[in-house]
């Protein structure tokens, strides 16, 4: 199995092929003012490369397209804060996520950027036909602007109350308020502050272009009533959209009085910038431009390419309104979405992951932890907050490690292999034996037709992007072979009746196989430890195509592994996390990033003093 490398991938890009499944997976692509945490790695981009893995040993013709977000307000406060310029401030965060996200195993086809030269052509492009096609409007709007910095505030430079009755949350920003949920305008919050200077701005009117959303609502209608059918919308995409809806479109506003930004291409409007929110969407566009010159094949190509995009419930109506309005406005034949997998919160022991307050654990944290990756991916992919909030907490962590994958999944892989290595007179010395007679062993043929019906439904699951009960199907195939173990007795069998014991060990290597087949678009780490040793060569692709038959032979597994084939060395492939690991980490990453680090570094001085005063009482 070839773990799927982006640059291999990059020297040929794939381009859809007709007669094949073509499809074109994104996730929401992560902003770029700070390091992400587990909420935004399992919302969108652990989710979508799940799904994106899941297609290939399918045998679907598919890319991965994603990319940082690097336009906007967000940027620009980061880089005033950090005391650098917003360029730099991308370079640098661009590389943490590309960092963190390798250690993932996050295998996309592109990992691109917003800020490049594709994305000032494609928008402009775009942009131009909206106007071509009168759908843009130009209005006069009363905007704050802060006398101290000399500046308009745009939506993210200011902070304020909510307005919304009952929230009163007191830092709420300019375009949305981050505890209750509801899209703001800057200019109806309560008390409003700039966030650089912290004065009260006051208003002054602005010029600015409309995309205009209420002319696009017949057209927008028609292809969300067909398309959340036909993709299978997940209920939160469809509530989420239906709620806009409802509200009635309004003209909404796509520049925005900033620098750093994609510039606006008209005389008028040059002191002014795109709207991030206009603007990073077509990243999808142009990061796929910058995997193939031929990025039209996939993004204009609507009967040919299915678009799946991932993402967390905040961004919803910016995909399935304002991205699918803009595209429909060019009046071109796009790709639009097909099927959107949305994600609720994953919230962090006691309260919310929090990327500004710096609460949780972090993308780079985990690394650190020495947990392995494939740990990290198990438990946030059955964790996926899929239908409501879901909690990271270390004591559950630990349940599911010590549970599931040591005493299940690594347990019935261990006592399988470690059963075939053994030497002759108590094993199979590493040979897998054959399987005279399996169809009449009534126990092995039994778990084979339950396998081969699990085998259906985790593929039923994983095509409705269903991925938490496609993980839990995998695993209890495993759960079937630990019982199988256990009712055959293969110790006593091989003693009393050889060629039932090797019926049964040939049976349950096939099923090691299996399960290393079905994980790997969960834990891939995990399936090439099992791959290896199973002595299979790493870089043939796990496989599960109809082509191949190979979901009909899950029904034998008897015959998914050659006998005579000799397997590798086996070694436990997980360890256990112990109560005082647990305790350890729960207390590390109590607090904020913030909190934490100024508790280091009292740490620091308080050691530093200690030493002071060893020093001066060693010399008295």
């Amino acid at each position: 199995m070839a773990d799927h490398n982006p640059t291999a991938a990059a020297a040929a890009a794939k381009l859809p092929i007709e007669g094949k499944r073509n499809m074109l997976i994104t996730s929401a692509l992560p902003y770029v003012n700070n390091v992400p945490h587990l909420g935004n790695i399992i919302g969108c981009v652990l989710s979508a490369d799940v799904f994106a893995r899941y297609c290939r040993m399918r045998g679907y013709n598919c890319i991965y397209i994603c990319g940082t977000d690097e336009y906007g307000t967000a940027t620009e406060t980061k880089a005033m804060e950090e005391n650098c310029s917003p360029k730099e401030i991308c370079d640098k965060y661009h590389a943490i996520h590309k960092e963190v996200y390798e250690w993932f195993n996050i295998c996309f086809d592109e990992f691109g950027r917003t800020s490049s030269p594709q994305q000032t052509e494609i928008c402009h492009a775009i942009f131009k036909k909206l106007l071509e096609n009168n759908w843009l409007s130009e209005s006069t709007m009363q905007q704050l602007f802060c006398d101290k910095c000399q500046r308009f505030l745009a939506d993210r430079f200011v902070e304020g109350n909510c307005p919304t009755p009952g929230c009163n949350y007191d830092s709420a920003r300019g375009d949305q308020c981050e505890k209750c949920g509801k899209l703001l305008n800057p200019t109806e919050l309560l008390d409003p502050r700039c966030k650089v200077c912290q004065n009260t701005p006051h208003i002054r009117e602005t010029n600015h272009l409309f995309l205009e959303l209420p002319l696009l609502e017949d057209k927008l209608e028609d292809y969300i009533n067909s398309m959340s059918v036909a993709g299978g919308w997940s209920q939160n995409a469809i509530q989420a959209t239906h709620a806009w809806l409802r509200e009635g479109l309004k003209p909404r506003c796509i520049t925005r009085d900033l620098k750093w930004g994609v510039p606006v291409p008209l005389e008028k409007f040059k002191d002014k910038v795109f709207y991030v929110w206009f603007d990073a969407p077509i990243g999808y566009v142009s990061i796929t431009s910058c995997y193939t010159t031929e990025w039209e094949k996939w993004w204009k190509n609507p009967e040919n390419v299915e678009l799946y995009q991932f993402m967390g419930k905040d961004n919803v109506p910016f995909h399935t309104v304002m991205f699918p309005s803009t595209l429909l406005g060019t009046g071109e034949n796009w790709t639009l979405m097909k099927t959107i997998s949305v994600t609720e919160y994953l919230n962090y022991e006691a309260g919310k992951f929090s990327k500004s307050k710096g609460v949780g654990v972090f993308g780079n944290d985990a690394k650190h932890t020495n947990i392995p990756v494939e740990v990290w991916r198990y438990y946030l992919l059955t964790n996926r907050p899929e239908v409501s909030d879901t909690l990271f907490t270390w004591a559950d962590l630990q349940a599911k490690l010590n549970s599931e994958l040591l005493s299940n999944l690594g347990n019935f892989i261990n006592r399988v292999l470690s059963f075939i290595a053994k030497e002759p007179g108590s094993g199979y010395g590493s040979i897998i034996p054959e399987a005279q007679g399996a169809e009449s062993h009534s126990s092995t043929k039994a778990l084979g037709d339950k396998v081969g019906s699990y085998v259906e439904q985790y593929i039923e699951a994983m095509e409705k992007v269903k991925l938490k009960q496609g993980l839990k199907i995998a695993m209890s195939i495993s759960s079937e072979g630990n019982a199988y173990l256990q009712e055959c007795q293969f110790w006593k069998l091989y003693k009393e009746d050889r060629s039932s014991c090797s019926v049964v060990m040939k049976t349950s290597v096939g099923l090691v196989y299996l399960v290393a087949c079905l994980l790997e678009p969960f834990m891939p780490s995990f399936s090439l430890g099992v791959l290896a040793q199973l002595n299979l060569p790493l870089e043939v692709q796990v496989s599960l195509s109809d082509e191949k038959c190979e979901v009909e032979r899950a029904k034998r597994p008897w015959e998914i592994l050659p006998a005579g084939h000799k397997i590798g060395t086996p070694a436990p492939l997980f360890k256990e996390l112990k109560n005082e690991e647990v305790e350890f980490f729960r207390e590390k990453f109590a607090g904020s990033q913030a909190d934490r680090i100024a508790k280091a570094e009292a740490e620091i001085n308080k050691n530093a003093d200690k030493l002071k005063e060893t020093k001066i009482s060693g010399t008295s």
